[in-house]
């Protein structure tokens, strides 16, 4: 029986950070130059190889006497072309073989593989090698790992290559992009080259040159912006931070961070919507969210995260680096991949720096189970919305304005927002009363100019089809956050006329109202002094006003005592029935009395200044 020939494995010791198995990997093949053996599978490179190119040089009965193994192929070579111009291997202590007398090498951990030791090949047998953009990096760590430099003759590899790469491919933009992908493969010898950063530096320094060229016209066409986000997430890095070294403005750095944002991260252009839709069944949602573990495994999802998290750990410190839209989005995508706590907090307090900017949308944040990794849950337990995110959201803003004691507009630009999103997680049947209260009591009250955003939330809320189990006193608990006071009159007509509020709300909303008519009439009264002839003028209209704003405060006093005299029957027939069972009939005639109630302000209107008031009105004292 044969023994298999036995291969001396002369093997460079790998880079920090290369892979332990290196490239080595995969069946064996040959590439075989003339007067060896070879490999039936590579006829056609090696026919084109050895009869068309190395027969104008090497005579082919010449044997080969130096066989070298890259990546799993194995190449039959001679031995003087390759130890003339290559150290590394001059410097071997070849061991000859038992079979065919010659000498056989392993290379492992070889830069560019067997594709760019082919090219090596060439270049030592004094065969002509087109450099371009796409090869020329492998080359430049081939000719540092074989050692060609100039001490083993003029023009060597090194040489020629590191002069092919400075003065062709950096000049040019797209040859540096090309170059620069094709590092993505060759580390660690790309980095310890320099060849990384000298194209990262390149492409900072034409990117900055263009800015200030076209001015703020780049922030909006951005024609770079696509090769860049071209780019592996640690080159992106690498020229993001050569950019803002030569003091690139943030809104331009910034609009680059979210183009390679909307490339990288699918998920980011989905609209999470509210809960318009909801009131099918316990179980629809009315939107859904994009999982990367469902796309492309834990692999993807593993990629996304570091992806999110690199992304935001290179965003400008400056508030007008980023829209507050695309934080949100940020957010949102980092709690479907789980991120750290801390990249969630530090994208909160950035929200809460430009928390005004916001919408309703930018809001409504699901609820996601780490356990799922991204998939939305719906139980009796959870809510729809992450409301805990919002809460911390607008803490943050309200510490940061004590601090800086900013101007009041921003509060009362983030109380409209703040209701419409109350107004918003109100629909949803698991929500908490108490988490709804502590969020729309963590604004204070002298921050909100008016109260109608939270009373549609408080009414929302108050819906018995949305929330069958509130209690009388949750409701009351609920309407204790709103001010009376602070109500429109388009506010207090729908909440008189609202039988879902306590009754004790409805009669304050009454008698506010009856407070703002006074003091209309007292401010709309004629001064003692000031010109005789424009109070002349003024005097028919005023007239005519006053009457009528009379008219109206007397039929809400009598409502008013007709409602109180409702409520002291209701009263007393609730005392006199005790522990026994509630007539349903008795009751809804006597809550029809009080709905019946509500419309005679309606109908007092109608009656104009100069009609009669109805006279079931009078079997009521008037307040006084």
């Amino acid at each position: 029986m044969k023994k298999s020939p036995q291969v001396a494995r002369v093997s460079r010791p790998p880079s920090p950070g290369s892979d332990s198995d290196g490239n080595d990997q995969g069946d064996d093949q040959s590439i075989v130059i003339p007067g060896a053996r070879g490999s039936s599978k590579l006829n056609a490179t090696v026919n084109s190889f050895q009869e068309k190119e190395l027969s104008r040089f090497v005579p082919s009965p010449m044997p080969t006497d130096l066989s070298v193994q890259v990546q799993g192929i194995t190449f039959n070579v001679h031995k003087y072309p390759l130890v003339s111009k290559c150290g590394y291997i001059h410097r071997l202590e070849l061991q000859p073989s038992i079979l065919n007398s010659g000498f056989d090498v392993k290379l492992e951990n070889f830069p560019g593989g067997s594709e760019t030791f082919e090219f090596v090949l060439k270049f030592c047998y004094d065969l002509p090698v087109d450099f371009n953009s796409n090869n020329i990096a492998p080359l430049r760590c081939a000719s540092e790992f074989l050692e060609m430099t100039e001490e083993l003759g003029d023009g060597n590899l090194i040489t020629k290559t590191e002069a092919f790469l400075t003065f062709v491919v950096l000049s040019s933009w797209k040859d540096t992009i090309t170059v620069l992908k094709s590092c993505e493969t060759l580390s660690p010898w790309a980095e310890n080259l320099q060849i990384v950063r000298r194209c990262c530096d390149s492409i900072a320094w034409k990117a900055s040159r263009e800015i200030l060229t076209t001015g703020d016209e780049l922030i909006e066409e951005g024609w770079w912006f696509d090769n860049a986000a071209t780019l592996h997430m640690d080159h992106f890095i690498k020229i993001i931070a050569a950019i803002s070294s030569r003091g690139t403005k943030p809104e331009i750095i910034g609009k680059c961070i979210m183009h390679y944002a909307d490339r990288w991260l699918p998920g980011m252009d989905m609209e999470l919507g509210g809960l318009r839709g909801y009131g099918h069944g316990k179980n629809e949602l009315p939107f859904c969210v994009y999982s990367g573990k469902e796309e492309g495994g834990s692999g993807n999802s593993t990629e996304q995260k570091t992806i999110i998290e690199s992304l935001v750990s290179i965003l400008p410190p400056q508030q007008e680096a980023v829209s507050c839209k695309f934080l949100f989005k940020m957010l949102k995508m980092a709690m479907v991949y789980s991120a750290t706590p801390a990249l969630i907090s530090e994208l909160e307090k950035r929200l809460a720096m430009m928390l005004e900017d916001a919408n309703v949308n930018d809001l409504l944040v699901p609820s996601y189970k780490n356990s799922i990794q991204g998939k939305l849950v719906n139980s009796e337990q959870c809510t729809m919305h992450d409301i805990d995110v919002v809460q911390r959201i607008v803490d943050y803003f309200l510490m940061q304005e004590q601090q800086q004691q900013q101007q009041k507009s921003r509060k009362c630009n983030l109380s409209k927002i703040l209701d419409n999103y109350l107004a918003e997680i109100a629909r949803d049947p698991n929500l908490s009363i108490t988490k709804f209260q502590v969020l729309a009591e963590s604004l204070p009250e002298n921050d909100r100019p008016c109260h109608d955003g939270l009373y549609r939330a408080i009414a929302a809320t108050s819906r018995l089809p949305t929330h069958p189990s509130l209690s009388e006193h949750d409701r009351r608990r609920l309407c204790k956050i709103m001010n009376c006071e602070k109500l429109s009159f388009d506010a207090c007509v729908h909440a008189a006329q609202n039988d879902r509020l306590p009754l004790r709300t409805v009669v304050q909303v009454l008698f506010s109202e009856q407070v703002k008519m006074r003091a209309v009439m007292q401010e709309k009264e004629p001064a003692p002094s000031g010109n005789i002839s424009e109070q002349e003028g003024n005097q028919s209209s005023t007239d005519a006003e006053i009457k009528t704003l009379k008219t109206e405060l007397e039929v809400v006093k009598m409502n008013m005592a007709e409602l109180q005299n409702d409520y002291s029957e209701l009263q007393w027939e609730y005392e006199k029935l005790g522990n026994k069972q509630t007539n349903i009939f008795q009751w809804s005639f006597s809550w029809r009395k009080i709905k019946n109630s509500f419309h005679t302000k309606v109908e007092g209107k109608e009656t104009g200044a100069g009609k009669q008031i109805p006279n079931h009105f009078r079997r009521r004292l008037s307040i006084s």
